[in-house]
């Protein structure tokens, strides 16, 4: 039997590396290549990648060749941490590449691979699992195979769980044949435990999350990332099947809620995502979600756990996630270990419900559709993994009756509103859907829609982040969305919110420009969007007038405490310290949120942020239940102060 270890992250780049040729007056292609392979297997990436693009320039003419050359100029420039390069020259080496050759294999495969690594990293997972399947398809090498399928377990079991379970079934398959480190079948174990967590086998997923706990050690005092991810699987799955003291057996020896010195505390930029919104996310949604703190007090990475909700749900609090920011003095109490791994309860906030841009974009499409006797197909009532192929199928259908015709339009622009078609697909069907929009003269706010869906199809990072933003500032410089007051204000939204975490002189200024555009209605739903928007931000920045004057302007129900009226003023609390966690040292923290009757009475409370997950989650509401406010005056008999938060933290007095 074959012995392999493979990478839980991936594998390396695969290829023979030659001792580099020292440079004469003119050197083959071939000493070339040699060259740059061992380039690329040193420290030195930015040489790798002047080689790559060295090669690239002297093989334009060869297709073969030249593809070649960009994939691996692709990988040097993920190396590097350009990742939008890396994905256009990955793209345009994957399509040069002959299909039929075998020698080319580990190309195509690390070319998929990295593709499905950069968007993973964005938390993209549609187009990871496509591009980590795509890398299980090319490579024959069972480890390379075995990585790329783990990559598939993972992304897809919050996207379309029947493809995460073919993947593990694939992946035992090779462990069959192959003497396996425990390592790796620890790995497998983890990941399936959290695919059947997350399909509500919480018993199947206590047994293969404690399974893999035993094959990294147990639970011991020593205690590694993988270790701590395994053990928190378990505590999860134990807690919803109803094993509490099990649950937080296997959560003390995860370290969390237990730093040697000093607290985890809160990020300086660490909101909980608003309800509605693009996400579309409702206050009954939670997820738990882990992830890692840079040494420049940025997220590094994150990812989804488990979700009440759908995985949807857990892949949009897994990037509000990576907004947050710690300041430079939080993360120099924190040890490096315990940066990594961090694991935390989320649900989102009613404090400034948004109205979602995008569905405002989506409807005026519909509507013009509509308005052009165009059947525009319902949105499917199935989940979007099952509508899928039939949302494909009828695209073909479309395209079988007239090939770029305006009839093509209704199911195109359908199926790339469904969440988990890979951005690859999407990228080509977008470009397509604008190409028949202009041929047919579509307005401003309805071809925004779709220049949207295929500029964000375009980036490694996917629809947000300061890529999104430099992109889409340049639409305002188009005469069809400049001119038009709902496009250019929808444009305006969008990258403010892109902008959303730096709150700088850039995003009020675009906020103002939509709340006082005189074309607008008063009532426009975007004018409303940007000063709900502008009312948050100011109320954060401690600017209570200026919040009650945006949000006045809104004509919302006036039910935010401290914008439209004083909050009222607190008396005193409840809560106790919960036994279970001080007897097994957890320290921790709850944000919590509620409304205040108009007679001092907490109401509606609800944990938004908690750390560890679902240790305080209870504790906190409960002391926020037992508070107590002054009553306040409110002439219609309403709340006297709705969407309130406070942060309970649960500290050892020892």
């Amino acid at each position: 039997m074959r012995i392999f270890r493979a990478a839980v992250t991936g594998v390396a780049l695969i290829g023979a590396t030659a001792p580099v040729v020292a440079q004469r007056a003119a050197t083959s292609v071939q000493q070339d290549f040699d060259a740059a392979v061992a380039l690329d297997a040193g420290s030195d990436k930015q040489a790798a990648l002047n080689a790559w693009e060295a090669l690239e320039r002297r093989t334009k003419t060869n297709r073969r060749s030249h593809a070649i050359m960009l994939v691996r100029k692709s990988a040097a420039l993920l190396a590097l941490d350009r990742k939008d390069e890396a994905v256009t020259a990955a793209r345009a080496g994957l399509a040069d590449l002959p299909t039929t050759d075998a020698s080319l294999n580990e190309d195509r495969y690390q070319a998929y691979l990295n593709l499905g690594r950069i968007a993973q990293g964005a938390v993209d997972y549609a187009s990871a699992m496509a591009a980590y399947s795509e890398a299980a398809a090319a490579s024959d090498y069972a480890p390379s195979r075995f990585s790329a399928l783990l990559g598939v377990i993972q992304t897809a079991t919050f996207v379309d769980p029947a493809v995460a379970a073919d993947a593990l079934t694939k992946a035992k398959a090779i462990m069959a044949t192959a003497k396996v480190d425990r390592v790796v079948s620890a790995e497998l174990a983890r990941r399936e435990g959290l695919l059947l967590l997350n399909k509500g086998d919480f018993a199947g997923a206590r047994a293969k999350s404690a399974e893999a706990v035993k094959l990294l050690g147990g639970l011991t005092t020593g205690v590694d990332l993988r270790d701590v991810s395994a053990r928190s699987d378990t505590a999860i799955a134990a807690l919803l099947a109803g094993d509490a003291e099990s649950a937080r057996k296997y959560m003390a020896y995860t370290g969390a809620g237990r730093l040697p010195s000093g607290t985890f505390d809160p990020a300086v930029q660490m909101k909980a995502p608003a309800c509605g919104g693009e996400g579309g996310l409702k206050p009954d949604d939670m997820a738990v979600v882990e992830f890692s703190i840079g040494d420049d007090g940025t997220v590094m990475s994150s990812a989804p756990i488990y979700a009440a909700g759908g995985g949807q749900v857990a892949l949009e609090f897994a990037r509000a996630a990576l907004g947050w920011s710690w300041t430079p003095e939080q993360v120099k109490t924190l040890p490096r270990f315990f940066r990594y791994n961090i694991r935390l309860e989320m649900r989102c906030s009613t404090e400034f419900e948004r109205p979602s841009v995008g569905d405002f974009l989506s409807a005026s499409l519909e509507n013009w559709m509509t308005e052009k006797h165009l059947a525009v197909p319902p949105a499917d009532s199935a989940s979007d993994a099952v509508a899928l192929p039939r949302q494909r199928a009828a695209v073909a259908a479309a395209v079988a009756k007239g090939r770029d015709s305006l009839e093509l339009l209704p199911p195109l622009y359908r199926l790339l509103t469904n969440v988990i078609l890979p951005r690859e697909e999407a990228n080509v069907l977008a470009h397509r859907a604008l190409a028949i929009a202009d041929a047919n003269a579509v307005p401003a706010l309805p071809r925004l829609a779709l220049d949207l869906i295929e500029r964000g199809a375009a980036r490694a990072s996917g629809k947000r982040g300061g890529e999104f933003a430099r992109d889409t500032m340049a639409l305002l410089s188009q005469p069809l969305y400049a001119n038009d007051p709902q496009a250019r204000s929808a444009v305006r939204l969008l990258i403010a919110d892109a902008d959303e975490r730096s709150k700088g002189s850039r995003t009020r200024e675009l906020l103002r420009q939509v709340a006082d555009d005189s074309a607008l209605a008063a009532n426009d739903p975007l004018r409303v969007g940007a000063l709900v928007r502008i009312a948050s931000i100011e109320k954060q920045s401690g600017n209570v007038e200026a919040a009650r004057v945006a949000f006045e302007r809104s004509g919302l129900a006036a039910n935010q405490c401290g914008i439209v009226d004083s909050p009222p003023q607190f008396l005193s609390a409840g809560g106790t310290f919960p036994q279970e966690a001080m007897q097994w040292g957890f320290e921790g923290w709850t944000l919590t949120q509620f409304d205040v009757s108009a007679e001092g009475r907490v109401i509606n409370e609800r944990a938004i942020l908690s750390y560890p997950p679902f240790v305080f989650t209870k504790a906190g509401m409960r002391t926020m239940a037992g508070a107590r406010y002054a009553k306040s005056y409110r002439p219609d008999g309403s709340l006297g102060c709705g969407a309130s938060s406070q942060r309970v933290r649960f500290q050892m007095g020892f």
